[in-house]
């Protein structure tokens, strides 16, 4: 039975499960109706892109409730081993799902993955940082996932410095490096240097090493850790990304945005500081989509992705907006329990596409009610795997973290 502490704690923060909710459907939505309802997804995508809308939301709730969470209990050992057991066990899963048919000879792996050395992309997927590794992803949404762990490193760096709370320099700080630098920066440069696997072989020892010495009791050890992590994602996003570096930026920024807002909300930082640093961040963000945009692609295209790129930027920032002013009222609780599940509807939707293409096809005719039916399959199986995968493991992992000796908060 729940506290009335943790009763309250869930019920403060029901708004977030929301927002992930309405972030997980639209992602799913985006590429769904690629398969199923074509001419639906030109007229929405005209004005904003539905999937990196979604992804922007769920950046800003990460942003917002994931540092908090590290100094509210202030233990690295207990902050790992619930991150891990939190977002592993189902990708296991997903990955598994998704390499299935490349195995059974089905069909062949996505963006050419199989033409890398297995190894080295099984080991670049257990890092969690393959996009930033120049490897393909196995399942096209795991890349968002390379900028979580790069954003968890990145917060235990400031956490063992004790800076934690100049979280509204650093969201302005990057949101500005993208608009005036990323283009200058290189994509993939370490990758084509110096060849994918030695790169992320590289990646995966610096990474083990900087957990594990981040996790030690002597704070010496701890700060070397943070530093070694913080340094590691930094590079990577900078100078590896699959994407061009402006948009690394901006996620990182947008993540470190919604850091601002908590601490604007709990008297952490001054609201005219945080109300600077999100203006900062929101201009900046559509500047240099904008002008990438301009630099890199045909006046037709770059029209096209200014016009959408600037919408689902906007459409993000608003809907955090409008969800959070209104957390004191009652949440729809179908929109709370979707957030719930919606990890597993993120990771699994694009399987079950796959899945649904391989089976039948792209439908000719009745396209709207083939989009139900995958939403209902859907969610009938985020459902399952949420229970019957990713709270056992969350159990699993919390149990684990209590034994873990508690740790002196860093001041």
């Amino acid at each position: 039975m729940s506290s009335p502490t943790q009763t309250h704690a869930a019920t403060r923060l029901a708004w977030l499960d929301v927002l992930r909710g309405m972030a997980a459907m639209a992602v799913a939505l985006h590429h769904a109706t690629y398969y199923y309802t074509p001419q639906l997804r030109y007229h929405v995508f005209y004005w904003f892109d539905p999937g990196k809308y979604g992804v922007l939301v769920f950046f800003l709730a990460s942003g917002y409730i994931v540092p908090a969470s590290l100094e509210r209990h202030g233990r690295l050992r207990s902050f790992w081993i619930g991150r891990l057991f939190r977002i592993y066990p189902l990708l296991f899963v997903a990955c598994a799902a998704g390499v299935l048919p490349f195995l059974l000879g089905l069909r062949g792996l996505r963006g050419g993955l199989e033409q890398y050395d297995p190894v080295t992309a099984v080991v670049a997927h257990l890092t969690m940082l393959q996009d930033l590794l120049a490897v393909p992803n196995a399942i096209n949404v795991l890349w968002t996932l390379s900028y979580e762990m790069a954003f968890y490193l990145l917060i235990v760096a400031l956490f063992v410095t004790g800076t934690q709370r100049r979280s509204a320099p650093i969201a302005a700080v990057l949101a500005l490096a993208a608009l005036l630098v990323g283009a200058l920066l290189p994509t993939a440069a370490l990758s084509r240097a110096l060849g994918a696997g030695p790169v992320v072989l590289f990646t995966a020892m610096v990474l083990v090493i900087s957990i594990a010495a981040a996790m030690s009791r002597r704070p010496a050890l701890r700060m070397t850790g943070g530093l070694l992590g913080g340094g590691l994602a930094a590079v990577l996003v900078v100078v590896n990304g699959r994407v061009g570096p402006w948009e690394g930026l901006v996620c990182l920024a947008v993540m470190f945005s919604g850091t601002v807002i908590y601490r604007a909300e709990h008297g952490q930082i001054r609201r005219r500081t945080a109300a600077l640093a999100m203006g900062t961040v929101l201009a900046a963000a559509v500047a240099a989509g904008v002008w990438n945009a301009r630099l890199s692609m045909t006046a037709a295209d770059a029209h096209t992705f200014q016009r959408y790129w600037t919408g689902s930027v906007v459409l993000a920032a608003l809907t955090f907006a409008c969800v959070m002013a209104l957390r004191q009222r009652r949440m729809p609780r179908w929109l709370g329990g979707l957030g719930v599940i919606s990890y597993s509807l993120y990771l699994l939707h694009p399987v079950l596409l796959m899945i649904s293409d391989q089976l039948f096809g792209t439908p000719q005719q009745d396209e709207l009610a083939w989009l139900v039916v995958f939403i209902l399959v859907l969610l009938v199986l985020s459902w399952a795997t949420h229970r019957c995968v990713e709270l056992p493991m969350q159990r699993l992992g919390r149990r684990l973290a209590r034994r873990v000796t508690v740790e002196t908060p860093a001041s």
